[in-house]
């Protein structure tokens, strides 16, 4: 795949205290579950150009998932149609992907099961203009979305709808093939506002600054959502998802991997300028943005069955008038592995 990234793992204790966590539970599937299985040669990872593939690329190389495989290669995938495609067809699969989407295939029968989320949201509308500070004020303004029909449109059409602002009518709304495609169109003054997750919203802050164009976090999304919705600030947009091949030959492996996600994520938020320089090469990103970039992630690594009410309460308003978005209903218990 292009941009396959494949860091060698050194068999060390990843970070200290990783022995106290709390067991997890096993996993009802794979020959002999019960027994630890040997580390595989390797494994692929693949993840989105937002902040849990900084976790992703930390892991690997610091050699946390070294009780795994004895390599680890992740690849960052470009646009949701990617993943969806690898997935069908066998190429991709441990992939961070939006769960409203990895949903919508579960419901489909295409076999995905999600492991955990890795975010707890890291959508913001980045803006030049100042005043531009609510929902509401956008009402008349240009706008650049990444990824129509994706997860970060439909949080934004929700918004729309609750605010009673029609994206067709009463604004300009430019869909761009990446969240770094709408920075730029903000950075060259072709639009009022951009809805970019982490790390675009760092990457068109420092680059604003650097050419002396003041760009800012004018809405935090996860903010607006919460007192929108009038539920928590909270939006587990993506996580570990793996398909049904992997876990019929792997699947005792999956509280281990989780448990190496839980360490590099304490590593990342701990220590982001050493995080940013690990995940850099990986990601094609400049490191000091990486850096700016984790302390507005919101990274975590929660385990599916535990972030399955926040779940279900975002994919439950997406869903309110398009059931389709998800597959038709939310998913069972199926569809939330550990």
């Amino acid at each position: 795949m292009n941009g396959l990234k494949t860091f060698p793992l050194r068999r060390r204790t990843f970070l200290t205290g990783m022995a106290g966590m709390a067991s997890l539970p096993a996993i009802g599937f794979g020959a002999g579950h019960a027994a630890a299985a040997a580390p595989l040669a390797q494994i692929s990872l693949s993840g989105p150009p937002a902040g849990p593939s900084i976790t992703l690329a930390q892991a690997a190389a610091t050699g946390a998932f070294s009780k795994i495989a004895d390599k680890a290669a992740f690849n960052v995938w470009r646009n949701p149609d990617e993943v969806r495609a690898g997935i069908t067809s066998g190429q991709m699969s441990l992939v961070v992907m939006p769960v409203q989407a990895a949903a919508n295939m579960y419901n489909r029968g295409f076999g995905v099961r999600l492991v955990n989320t890795l975010t707890n949201g890291l959508l913001y509308i980045i803006v030049t203009d100042p005043s531009l500070q609510t929902v509401a004020a956008l009402r008349g303004r240009k706008l650049a979305v990444p990824f129509r029909n994706d997860t970060p449109d439909l949080i934004l059409k929700r918004l729309f709808k609750a605010h009673d602002i029609n994206p067709q009518q009463d604004l300009s709304l430019d869909t761009t093939g990446t969240p770094i495609e709408a920075m730029q169109l903000l950075l060259s003054g072709r639009i009022d506002a951009a809805l970019v997750p982490e790390p675009a919203a760092s990457a068109a802050i420092i680059k604003g600054k650097a050419a002396g164009v003041t760009v800012t976090r004018a809405i935090d999304v996860q903010k607006a959502w919460g007192e929108t919705m009038n539920v928590p600030p909270v939006l587990p947009q993506a996580g570990l998802a793996v398909t049904e091949p992997f876990l019929e030959d792997n699947g005792t492996l999956i509280p281990e991997l989780h448990q190496a996600l839980v360490a590099a994520t304490a590593a990342v938020n701990a220590e982001p300028a050493e995080a940013a320089n690990n995940a850099a090469s990986a990601l094609g990103m400049p490191w000091p943005v990486l850096k700016e970039a984790i302390g507005y992630s919101n990274l975590t690594a929660t385990q599916a069955t535990t972030a399955r009410p926040a779940i279900e309460s975002l994919l439950s308003i997406l869903a309110d008038s398009d059931p389709g978005i998800i597959g038709g209903k939310l998913p069972d218990d199926g569809f939330y592995l550990l």
